[in-house]
């Protein structure tokens, strides 16, 4: 198999990746780590959900679609990681059982302006499932080595070992989105990259060396073991949760509590810094826009601008996502 490096990618190119079975076991395992919503954790549940029924998360199939790409290119080429993602949709609920296989196709190349040693490619990916219908779809960039060169590892200081991080204790009443205020704030709290974790979820998800293998990981340009985008996106999902369990609790005791749904997708999701081994985030949503639905009566879609910092205040993580949110009671 060809390896590929900068130059070898051009306009029009295609490759493939899977296929791959989405399990019901799988779909449970990581909504109860990440996305421990009713309708990504029980069929009984899922019917009384905006849903209806059990379905993946949708931060697992953007990550199985990182997995597909990594095997349709990624681990056979140059690859120097992805500054972001520009646009992602989530179109199809992913269910048990569902084959998916993804189409990887080159939009644009250009070389780096600043650095000979490396250029940038711009890549649509499309996530199908068994029956051909497109389940996700992701517009992004990627970073590839020139041939020839090699590319510095970067010097890299690692955070020393520190007291277990505490959940938080503090609680907000969460309101129906009809009523909520637009520019509102929430702290999510903090999650420590530890390595075993990075390491676990990149062998499933993300296998690059630089998230799978330390040693592997100092020799290339990050300098040292970082998390994979999607585990840093799929924490967010997680301390969101774990943040809006504890309002849920203080909201039930003053009254209905409104239900969440799913997400159609999301824009400008940047990975600004890596995040290392021992690194901890500190994570953050703002809701900055809302409108009831037209096509479910009773729900709206909320617009929420979500970062997280490490443990220097230094910005690493960005993006802006919508979900269907309960408009009134």
């Amino acid at each position: 198999m060809h390896f590929h490096h900068f130059e070898d990618l051009e306009p029009g190119q295609e490759f493939t990746g899977g296929p791959i079975t989405a399990t019901r076991e799988a779909m449970v395992a990581f909504a109860r780590d990440f996305d421990p919503q009713p309708f990504h954790l029980d069929e009984e549940a899922a019917k009384k959900t905006f849903v209806g029924t059990l379905i993946g998360s949708g931060w697992q199939t953007a990550s199985y679609g990182m997995r597909l790409l990594a095997e349709g290119l990624m681990l056979n080429s140059s690859s120097m990681g992805s500054p972001g993602i520009d646009e992602l949709r989530w179109l199809k609920p992913v269910l048990p059982g569902d084959v998916l296989i993804a189409t990887i196709r080159v939009e644009e190349v250009r070389p780096s302006s600043s650095k000979p040693d490396r250029g940038f490619a711009r890549f649509k990916l499309t996530i199908t499932d068994g029956e051909g219908e497109p389940v996700m779809t992701q517009a992004f960039g990627a970073m590839f080595a020139r041939r020839g060169h090699t590319p510095a590892p970067r010097s890299v200081t690692f955070e020393e070992p520190s007291e277990p991080l505490l959940e938080g204790d503090d609680a907000s009443l969460l309101p129906f989105l009809g009523e909520a205020e637009i520019g509102a704030s929430r702290d999510l709290g903090q999650y420590r990259f530890e390595p075993e974790a990075i390491i676990a979820f990149a062998k499933v998800y993300d296998p690059q060396a630089f998230h799978t293998d330390a040693e592997a990981a100092r020799a290339s340009h990050f300098g040292g073991l970082c998390a994979s985008g999607w585990h840093t996106a799929a924490v967010w999902m997680k301390r969101l949760h774990a943040t809006w369990a504890r309002d849920m609790v203080l909201t039930a005791k003053h009254g209905p509590v409104p239900q969440l749904g799913p997400s159609p997708g999301f824009k400008n999701m940047r990975w600004l810094r890596p995040v290392y081994a021992g690194d901890t985030l500190r994570y953050a949503t703002k809701l900055v826009g809302a409108r009831a639905s037209t096509s479910r009566p009773g729900w709206g879609l909320a617009h929420h601008h979500n970062t997280a910092e490490n443990q220097r205040g230094e910005p690493v993580f960005e993006f802006t996502g919508s979900v269907f949110w309960q408009w009134s009671a």
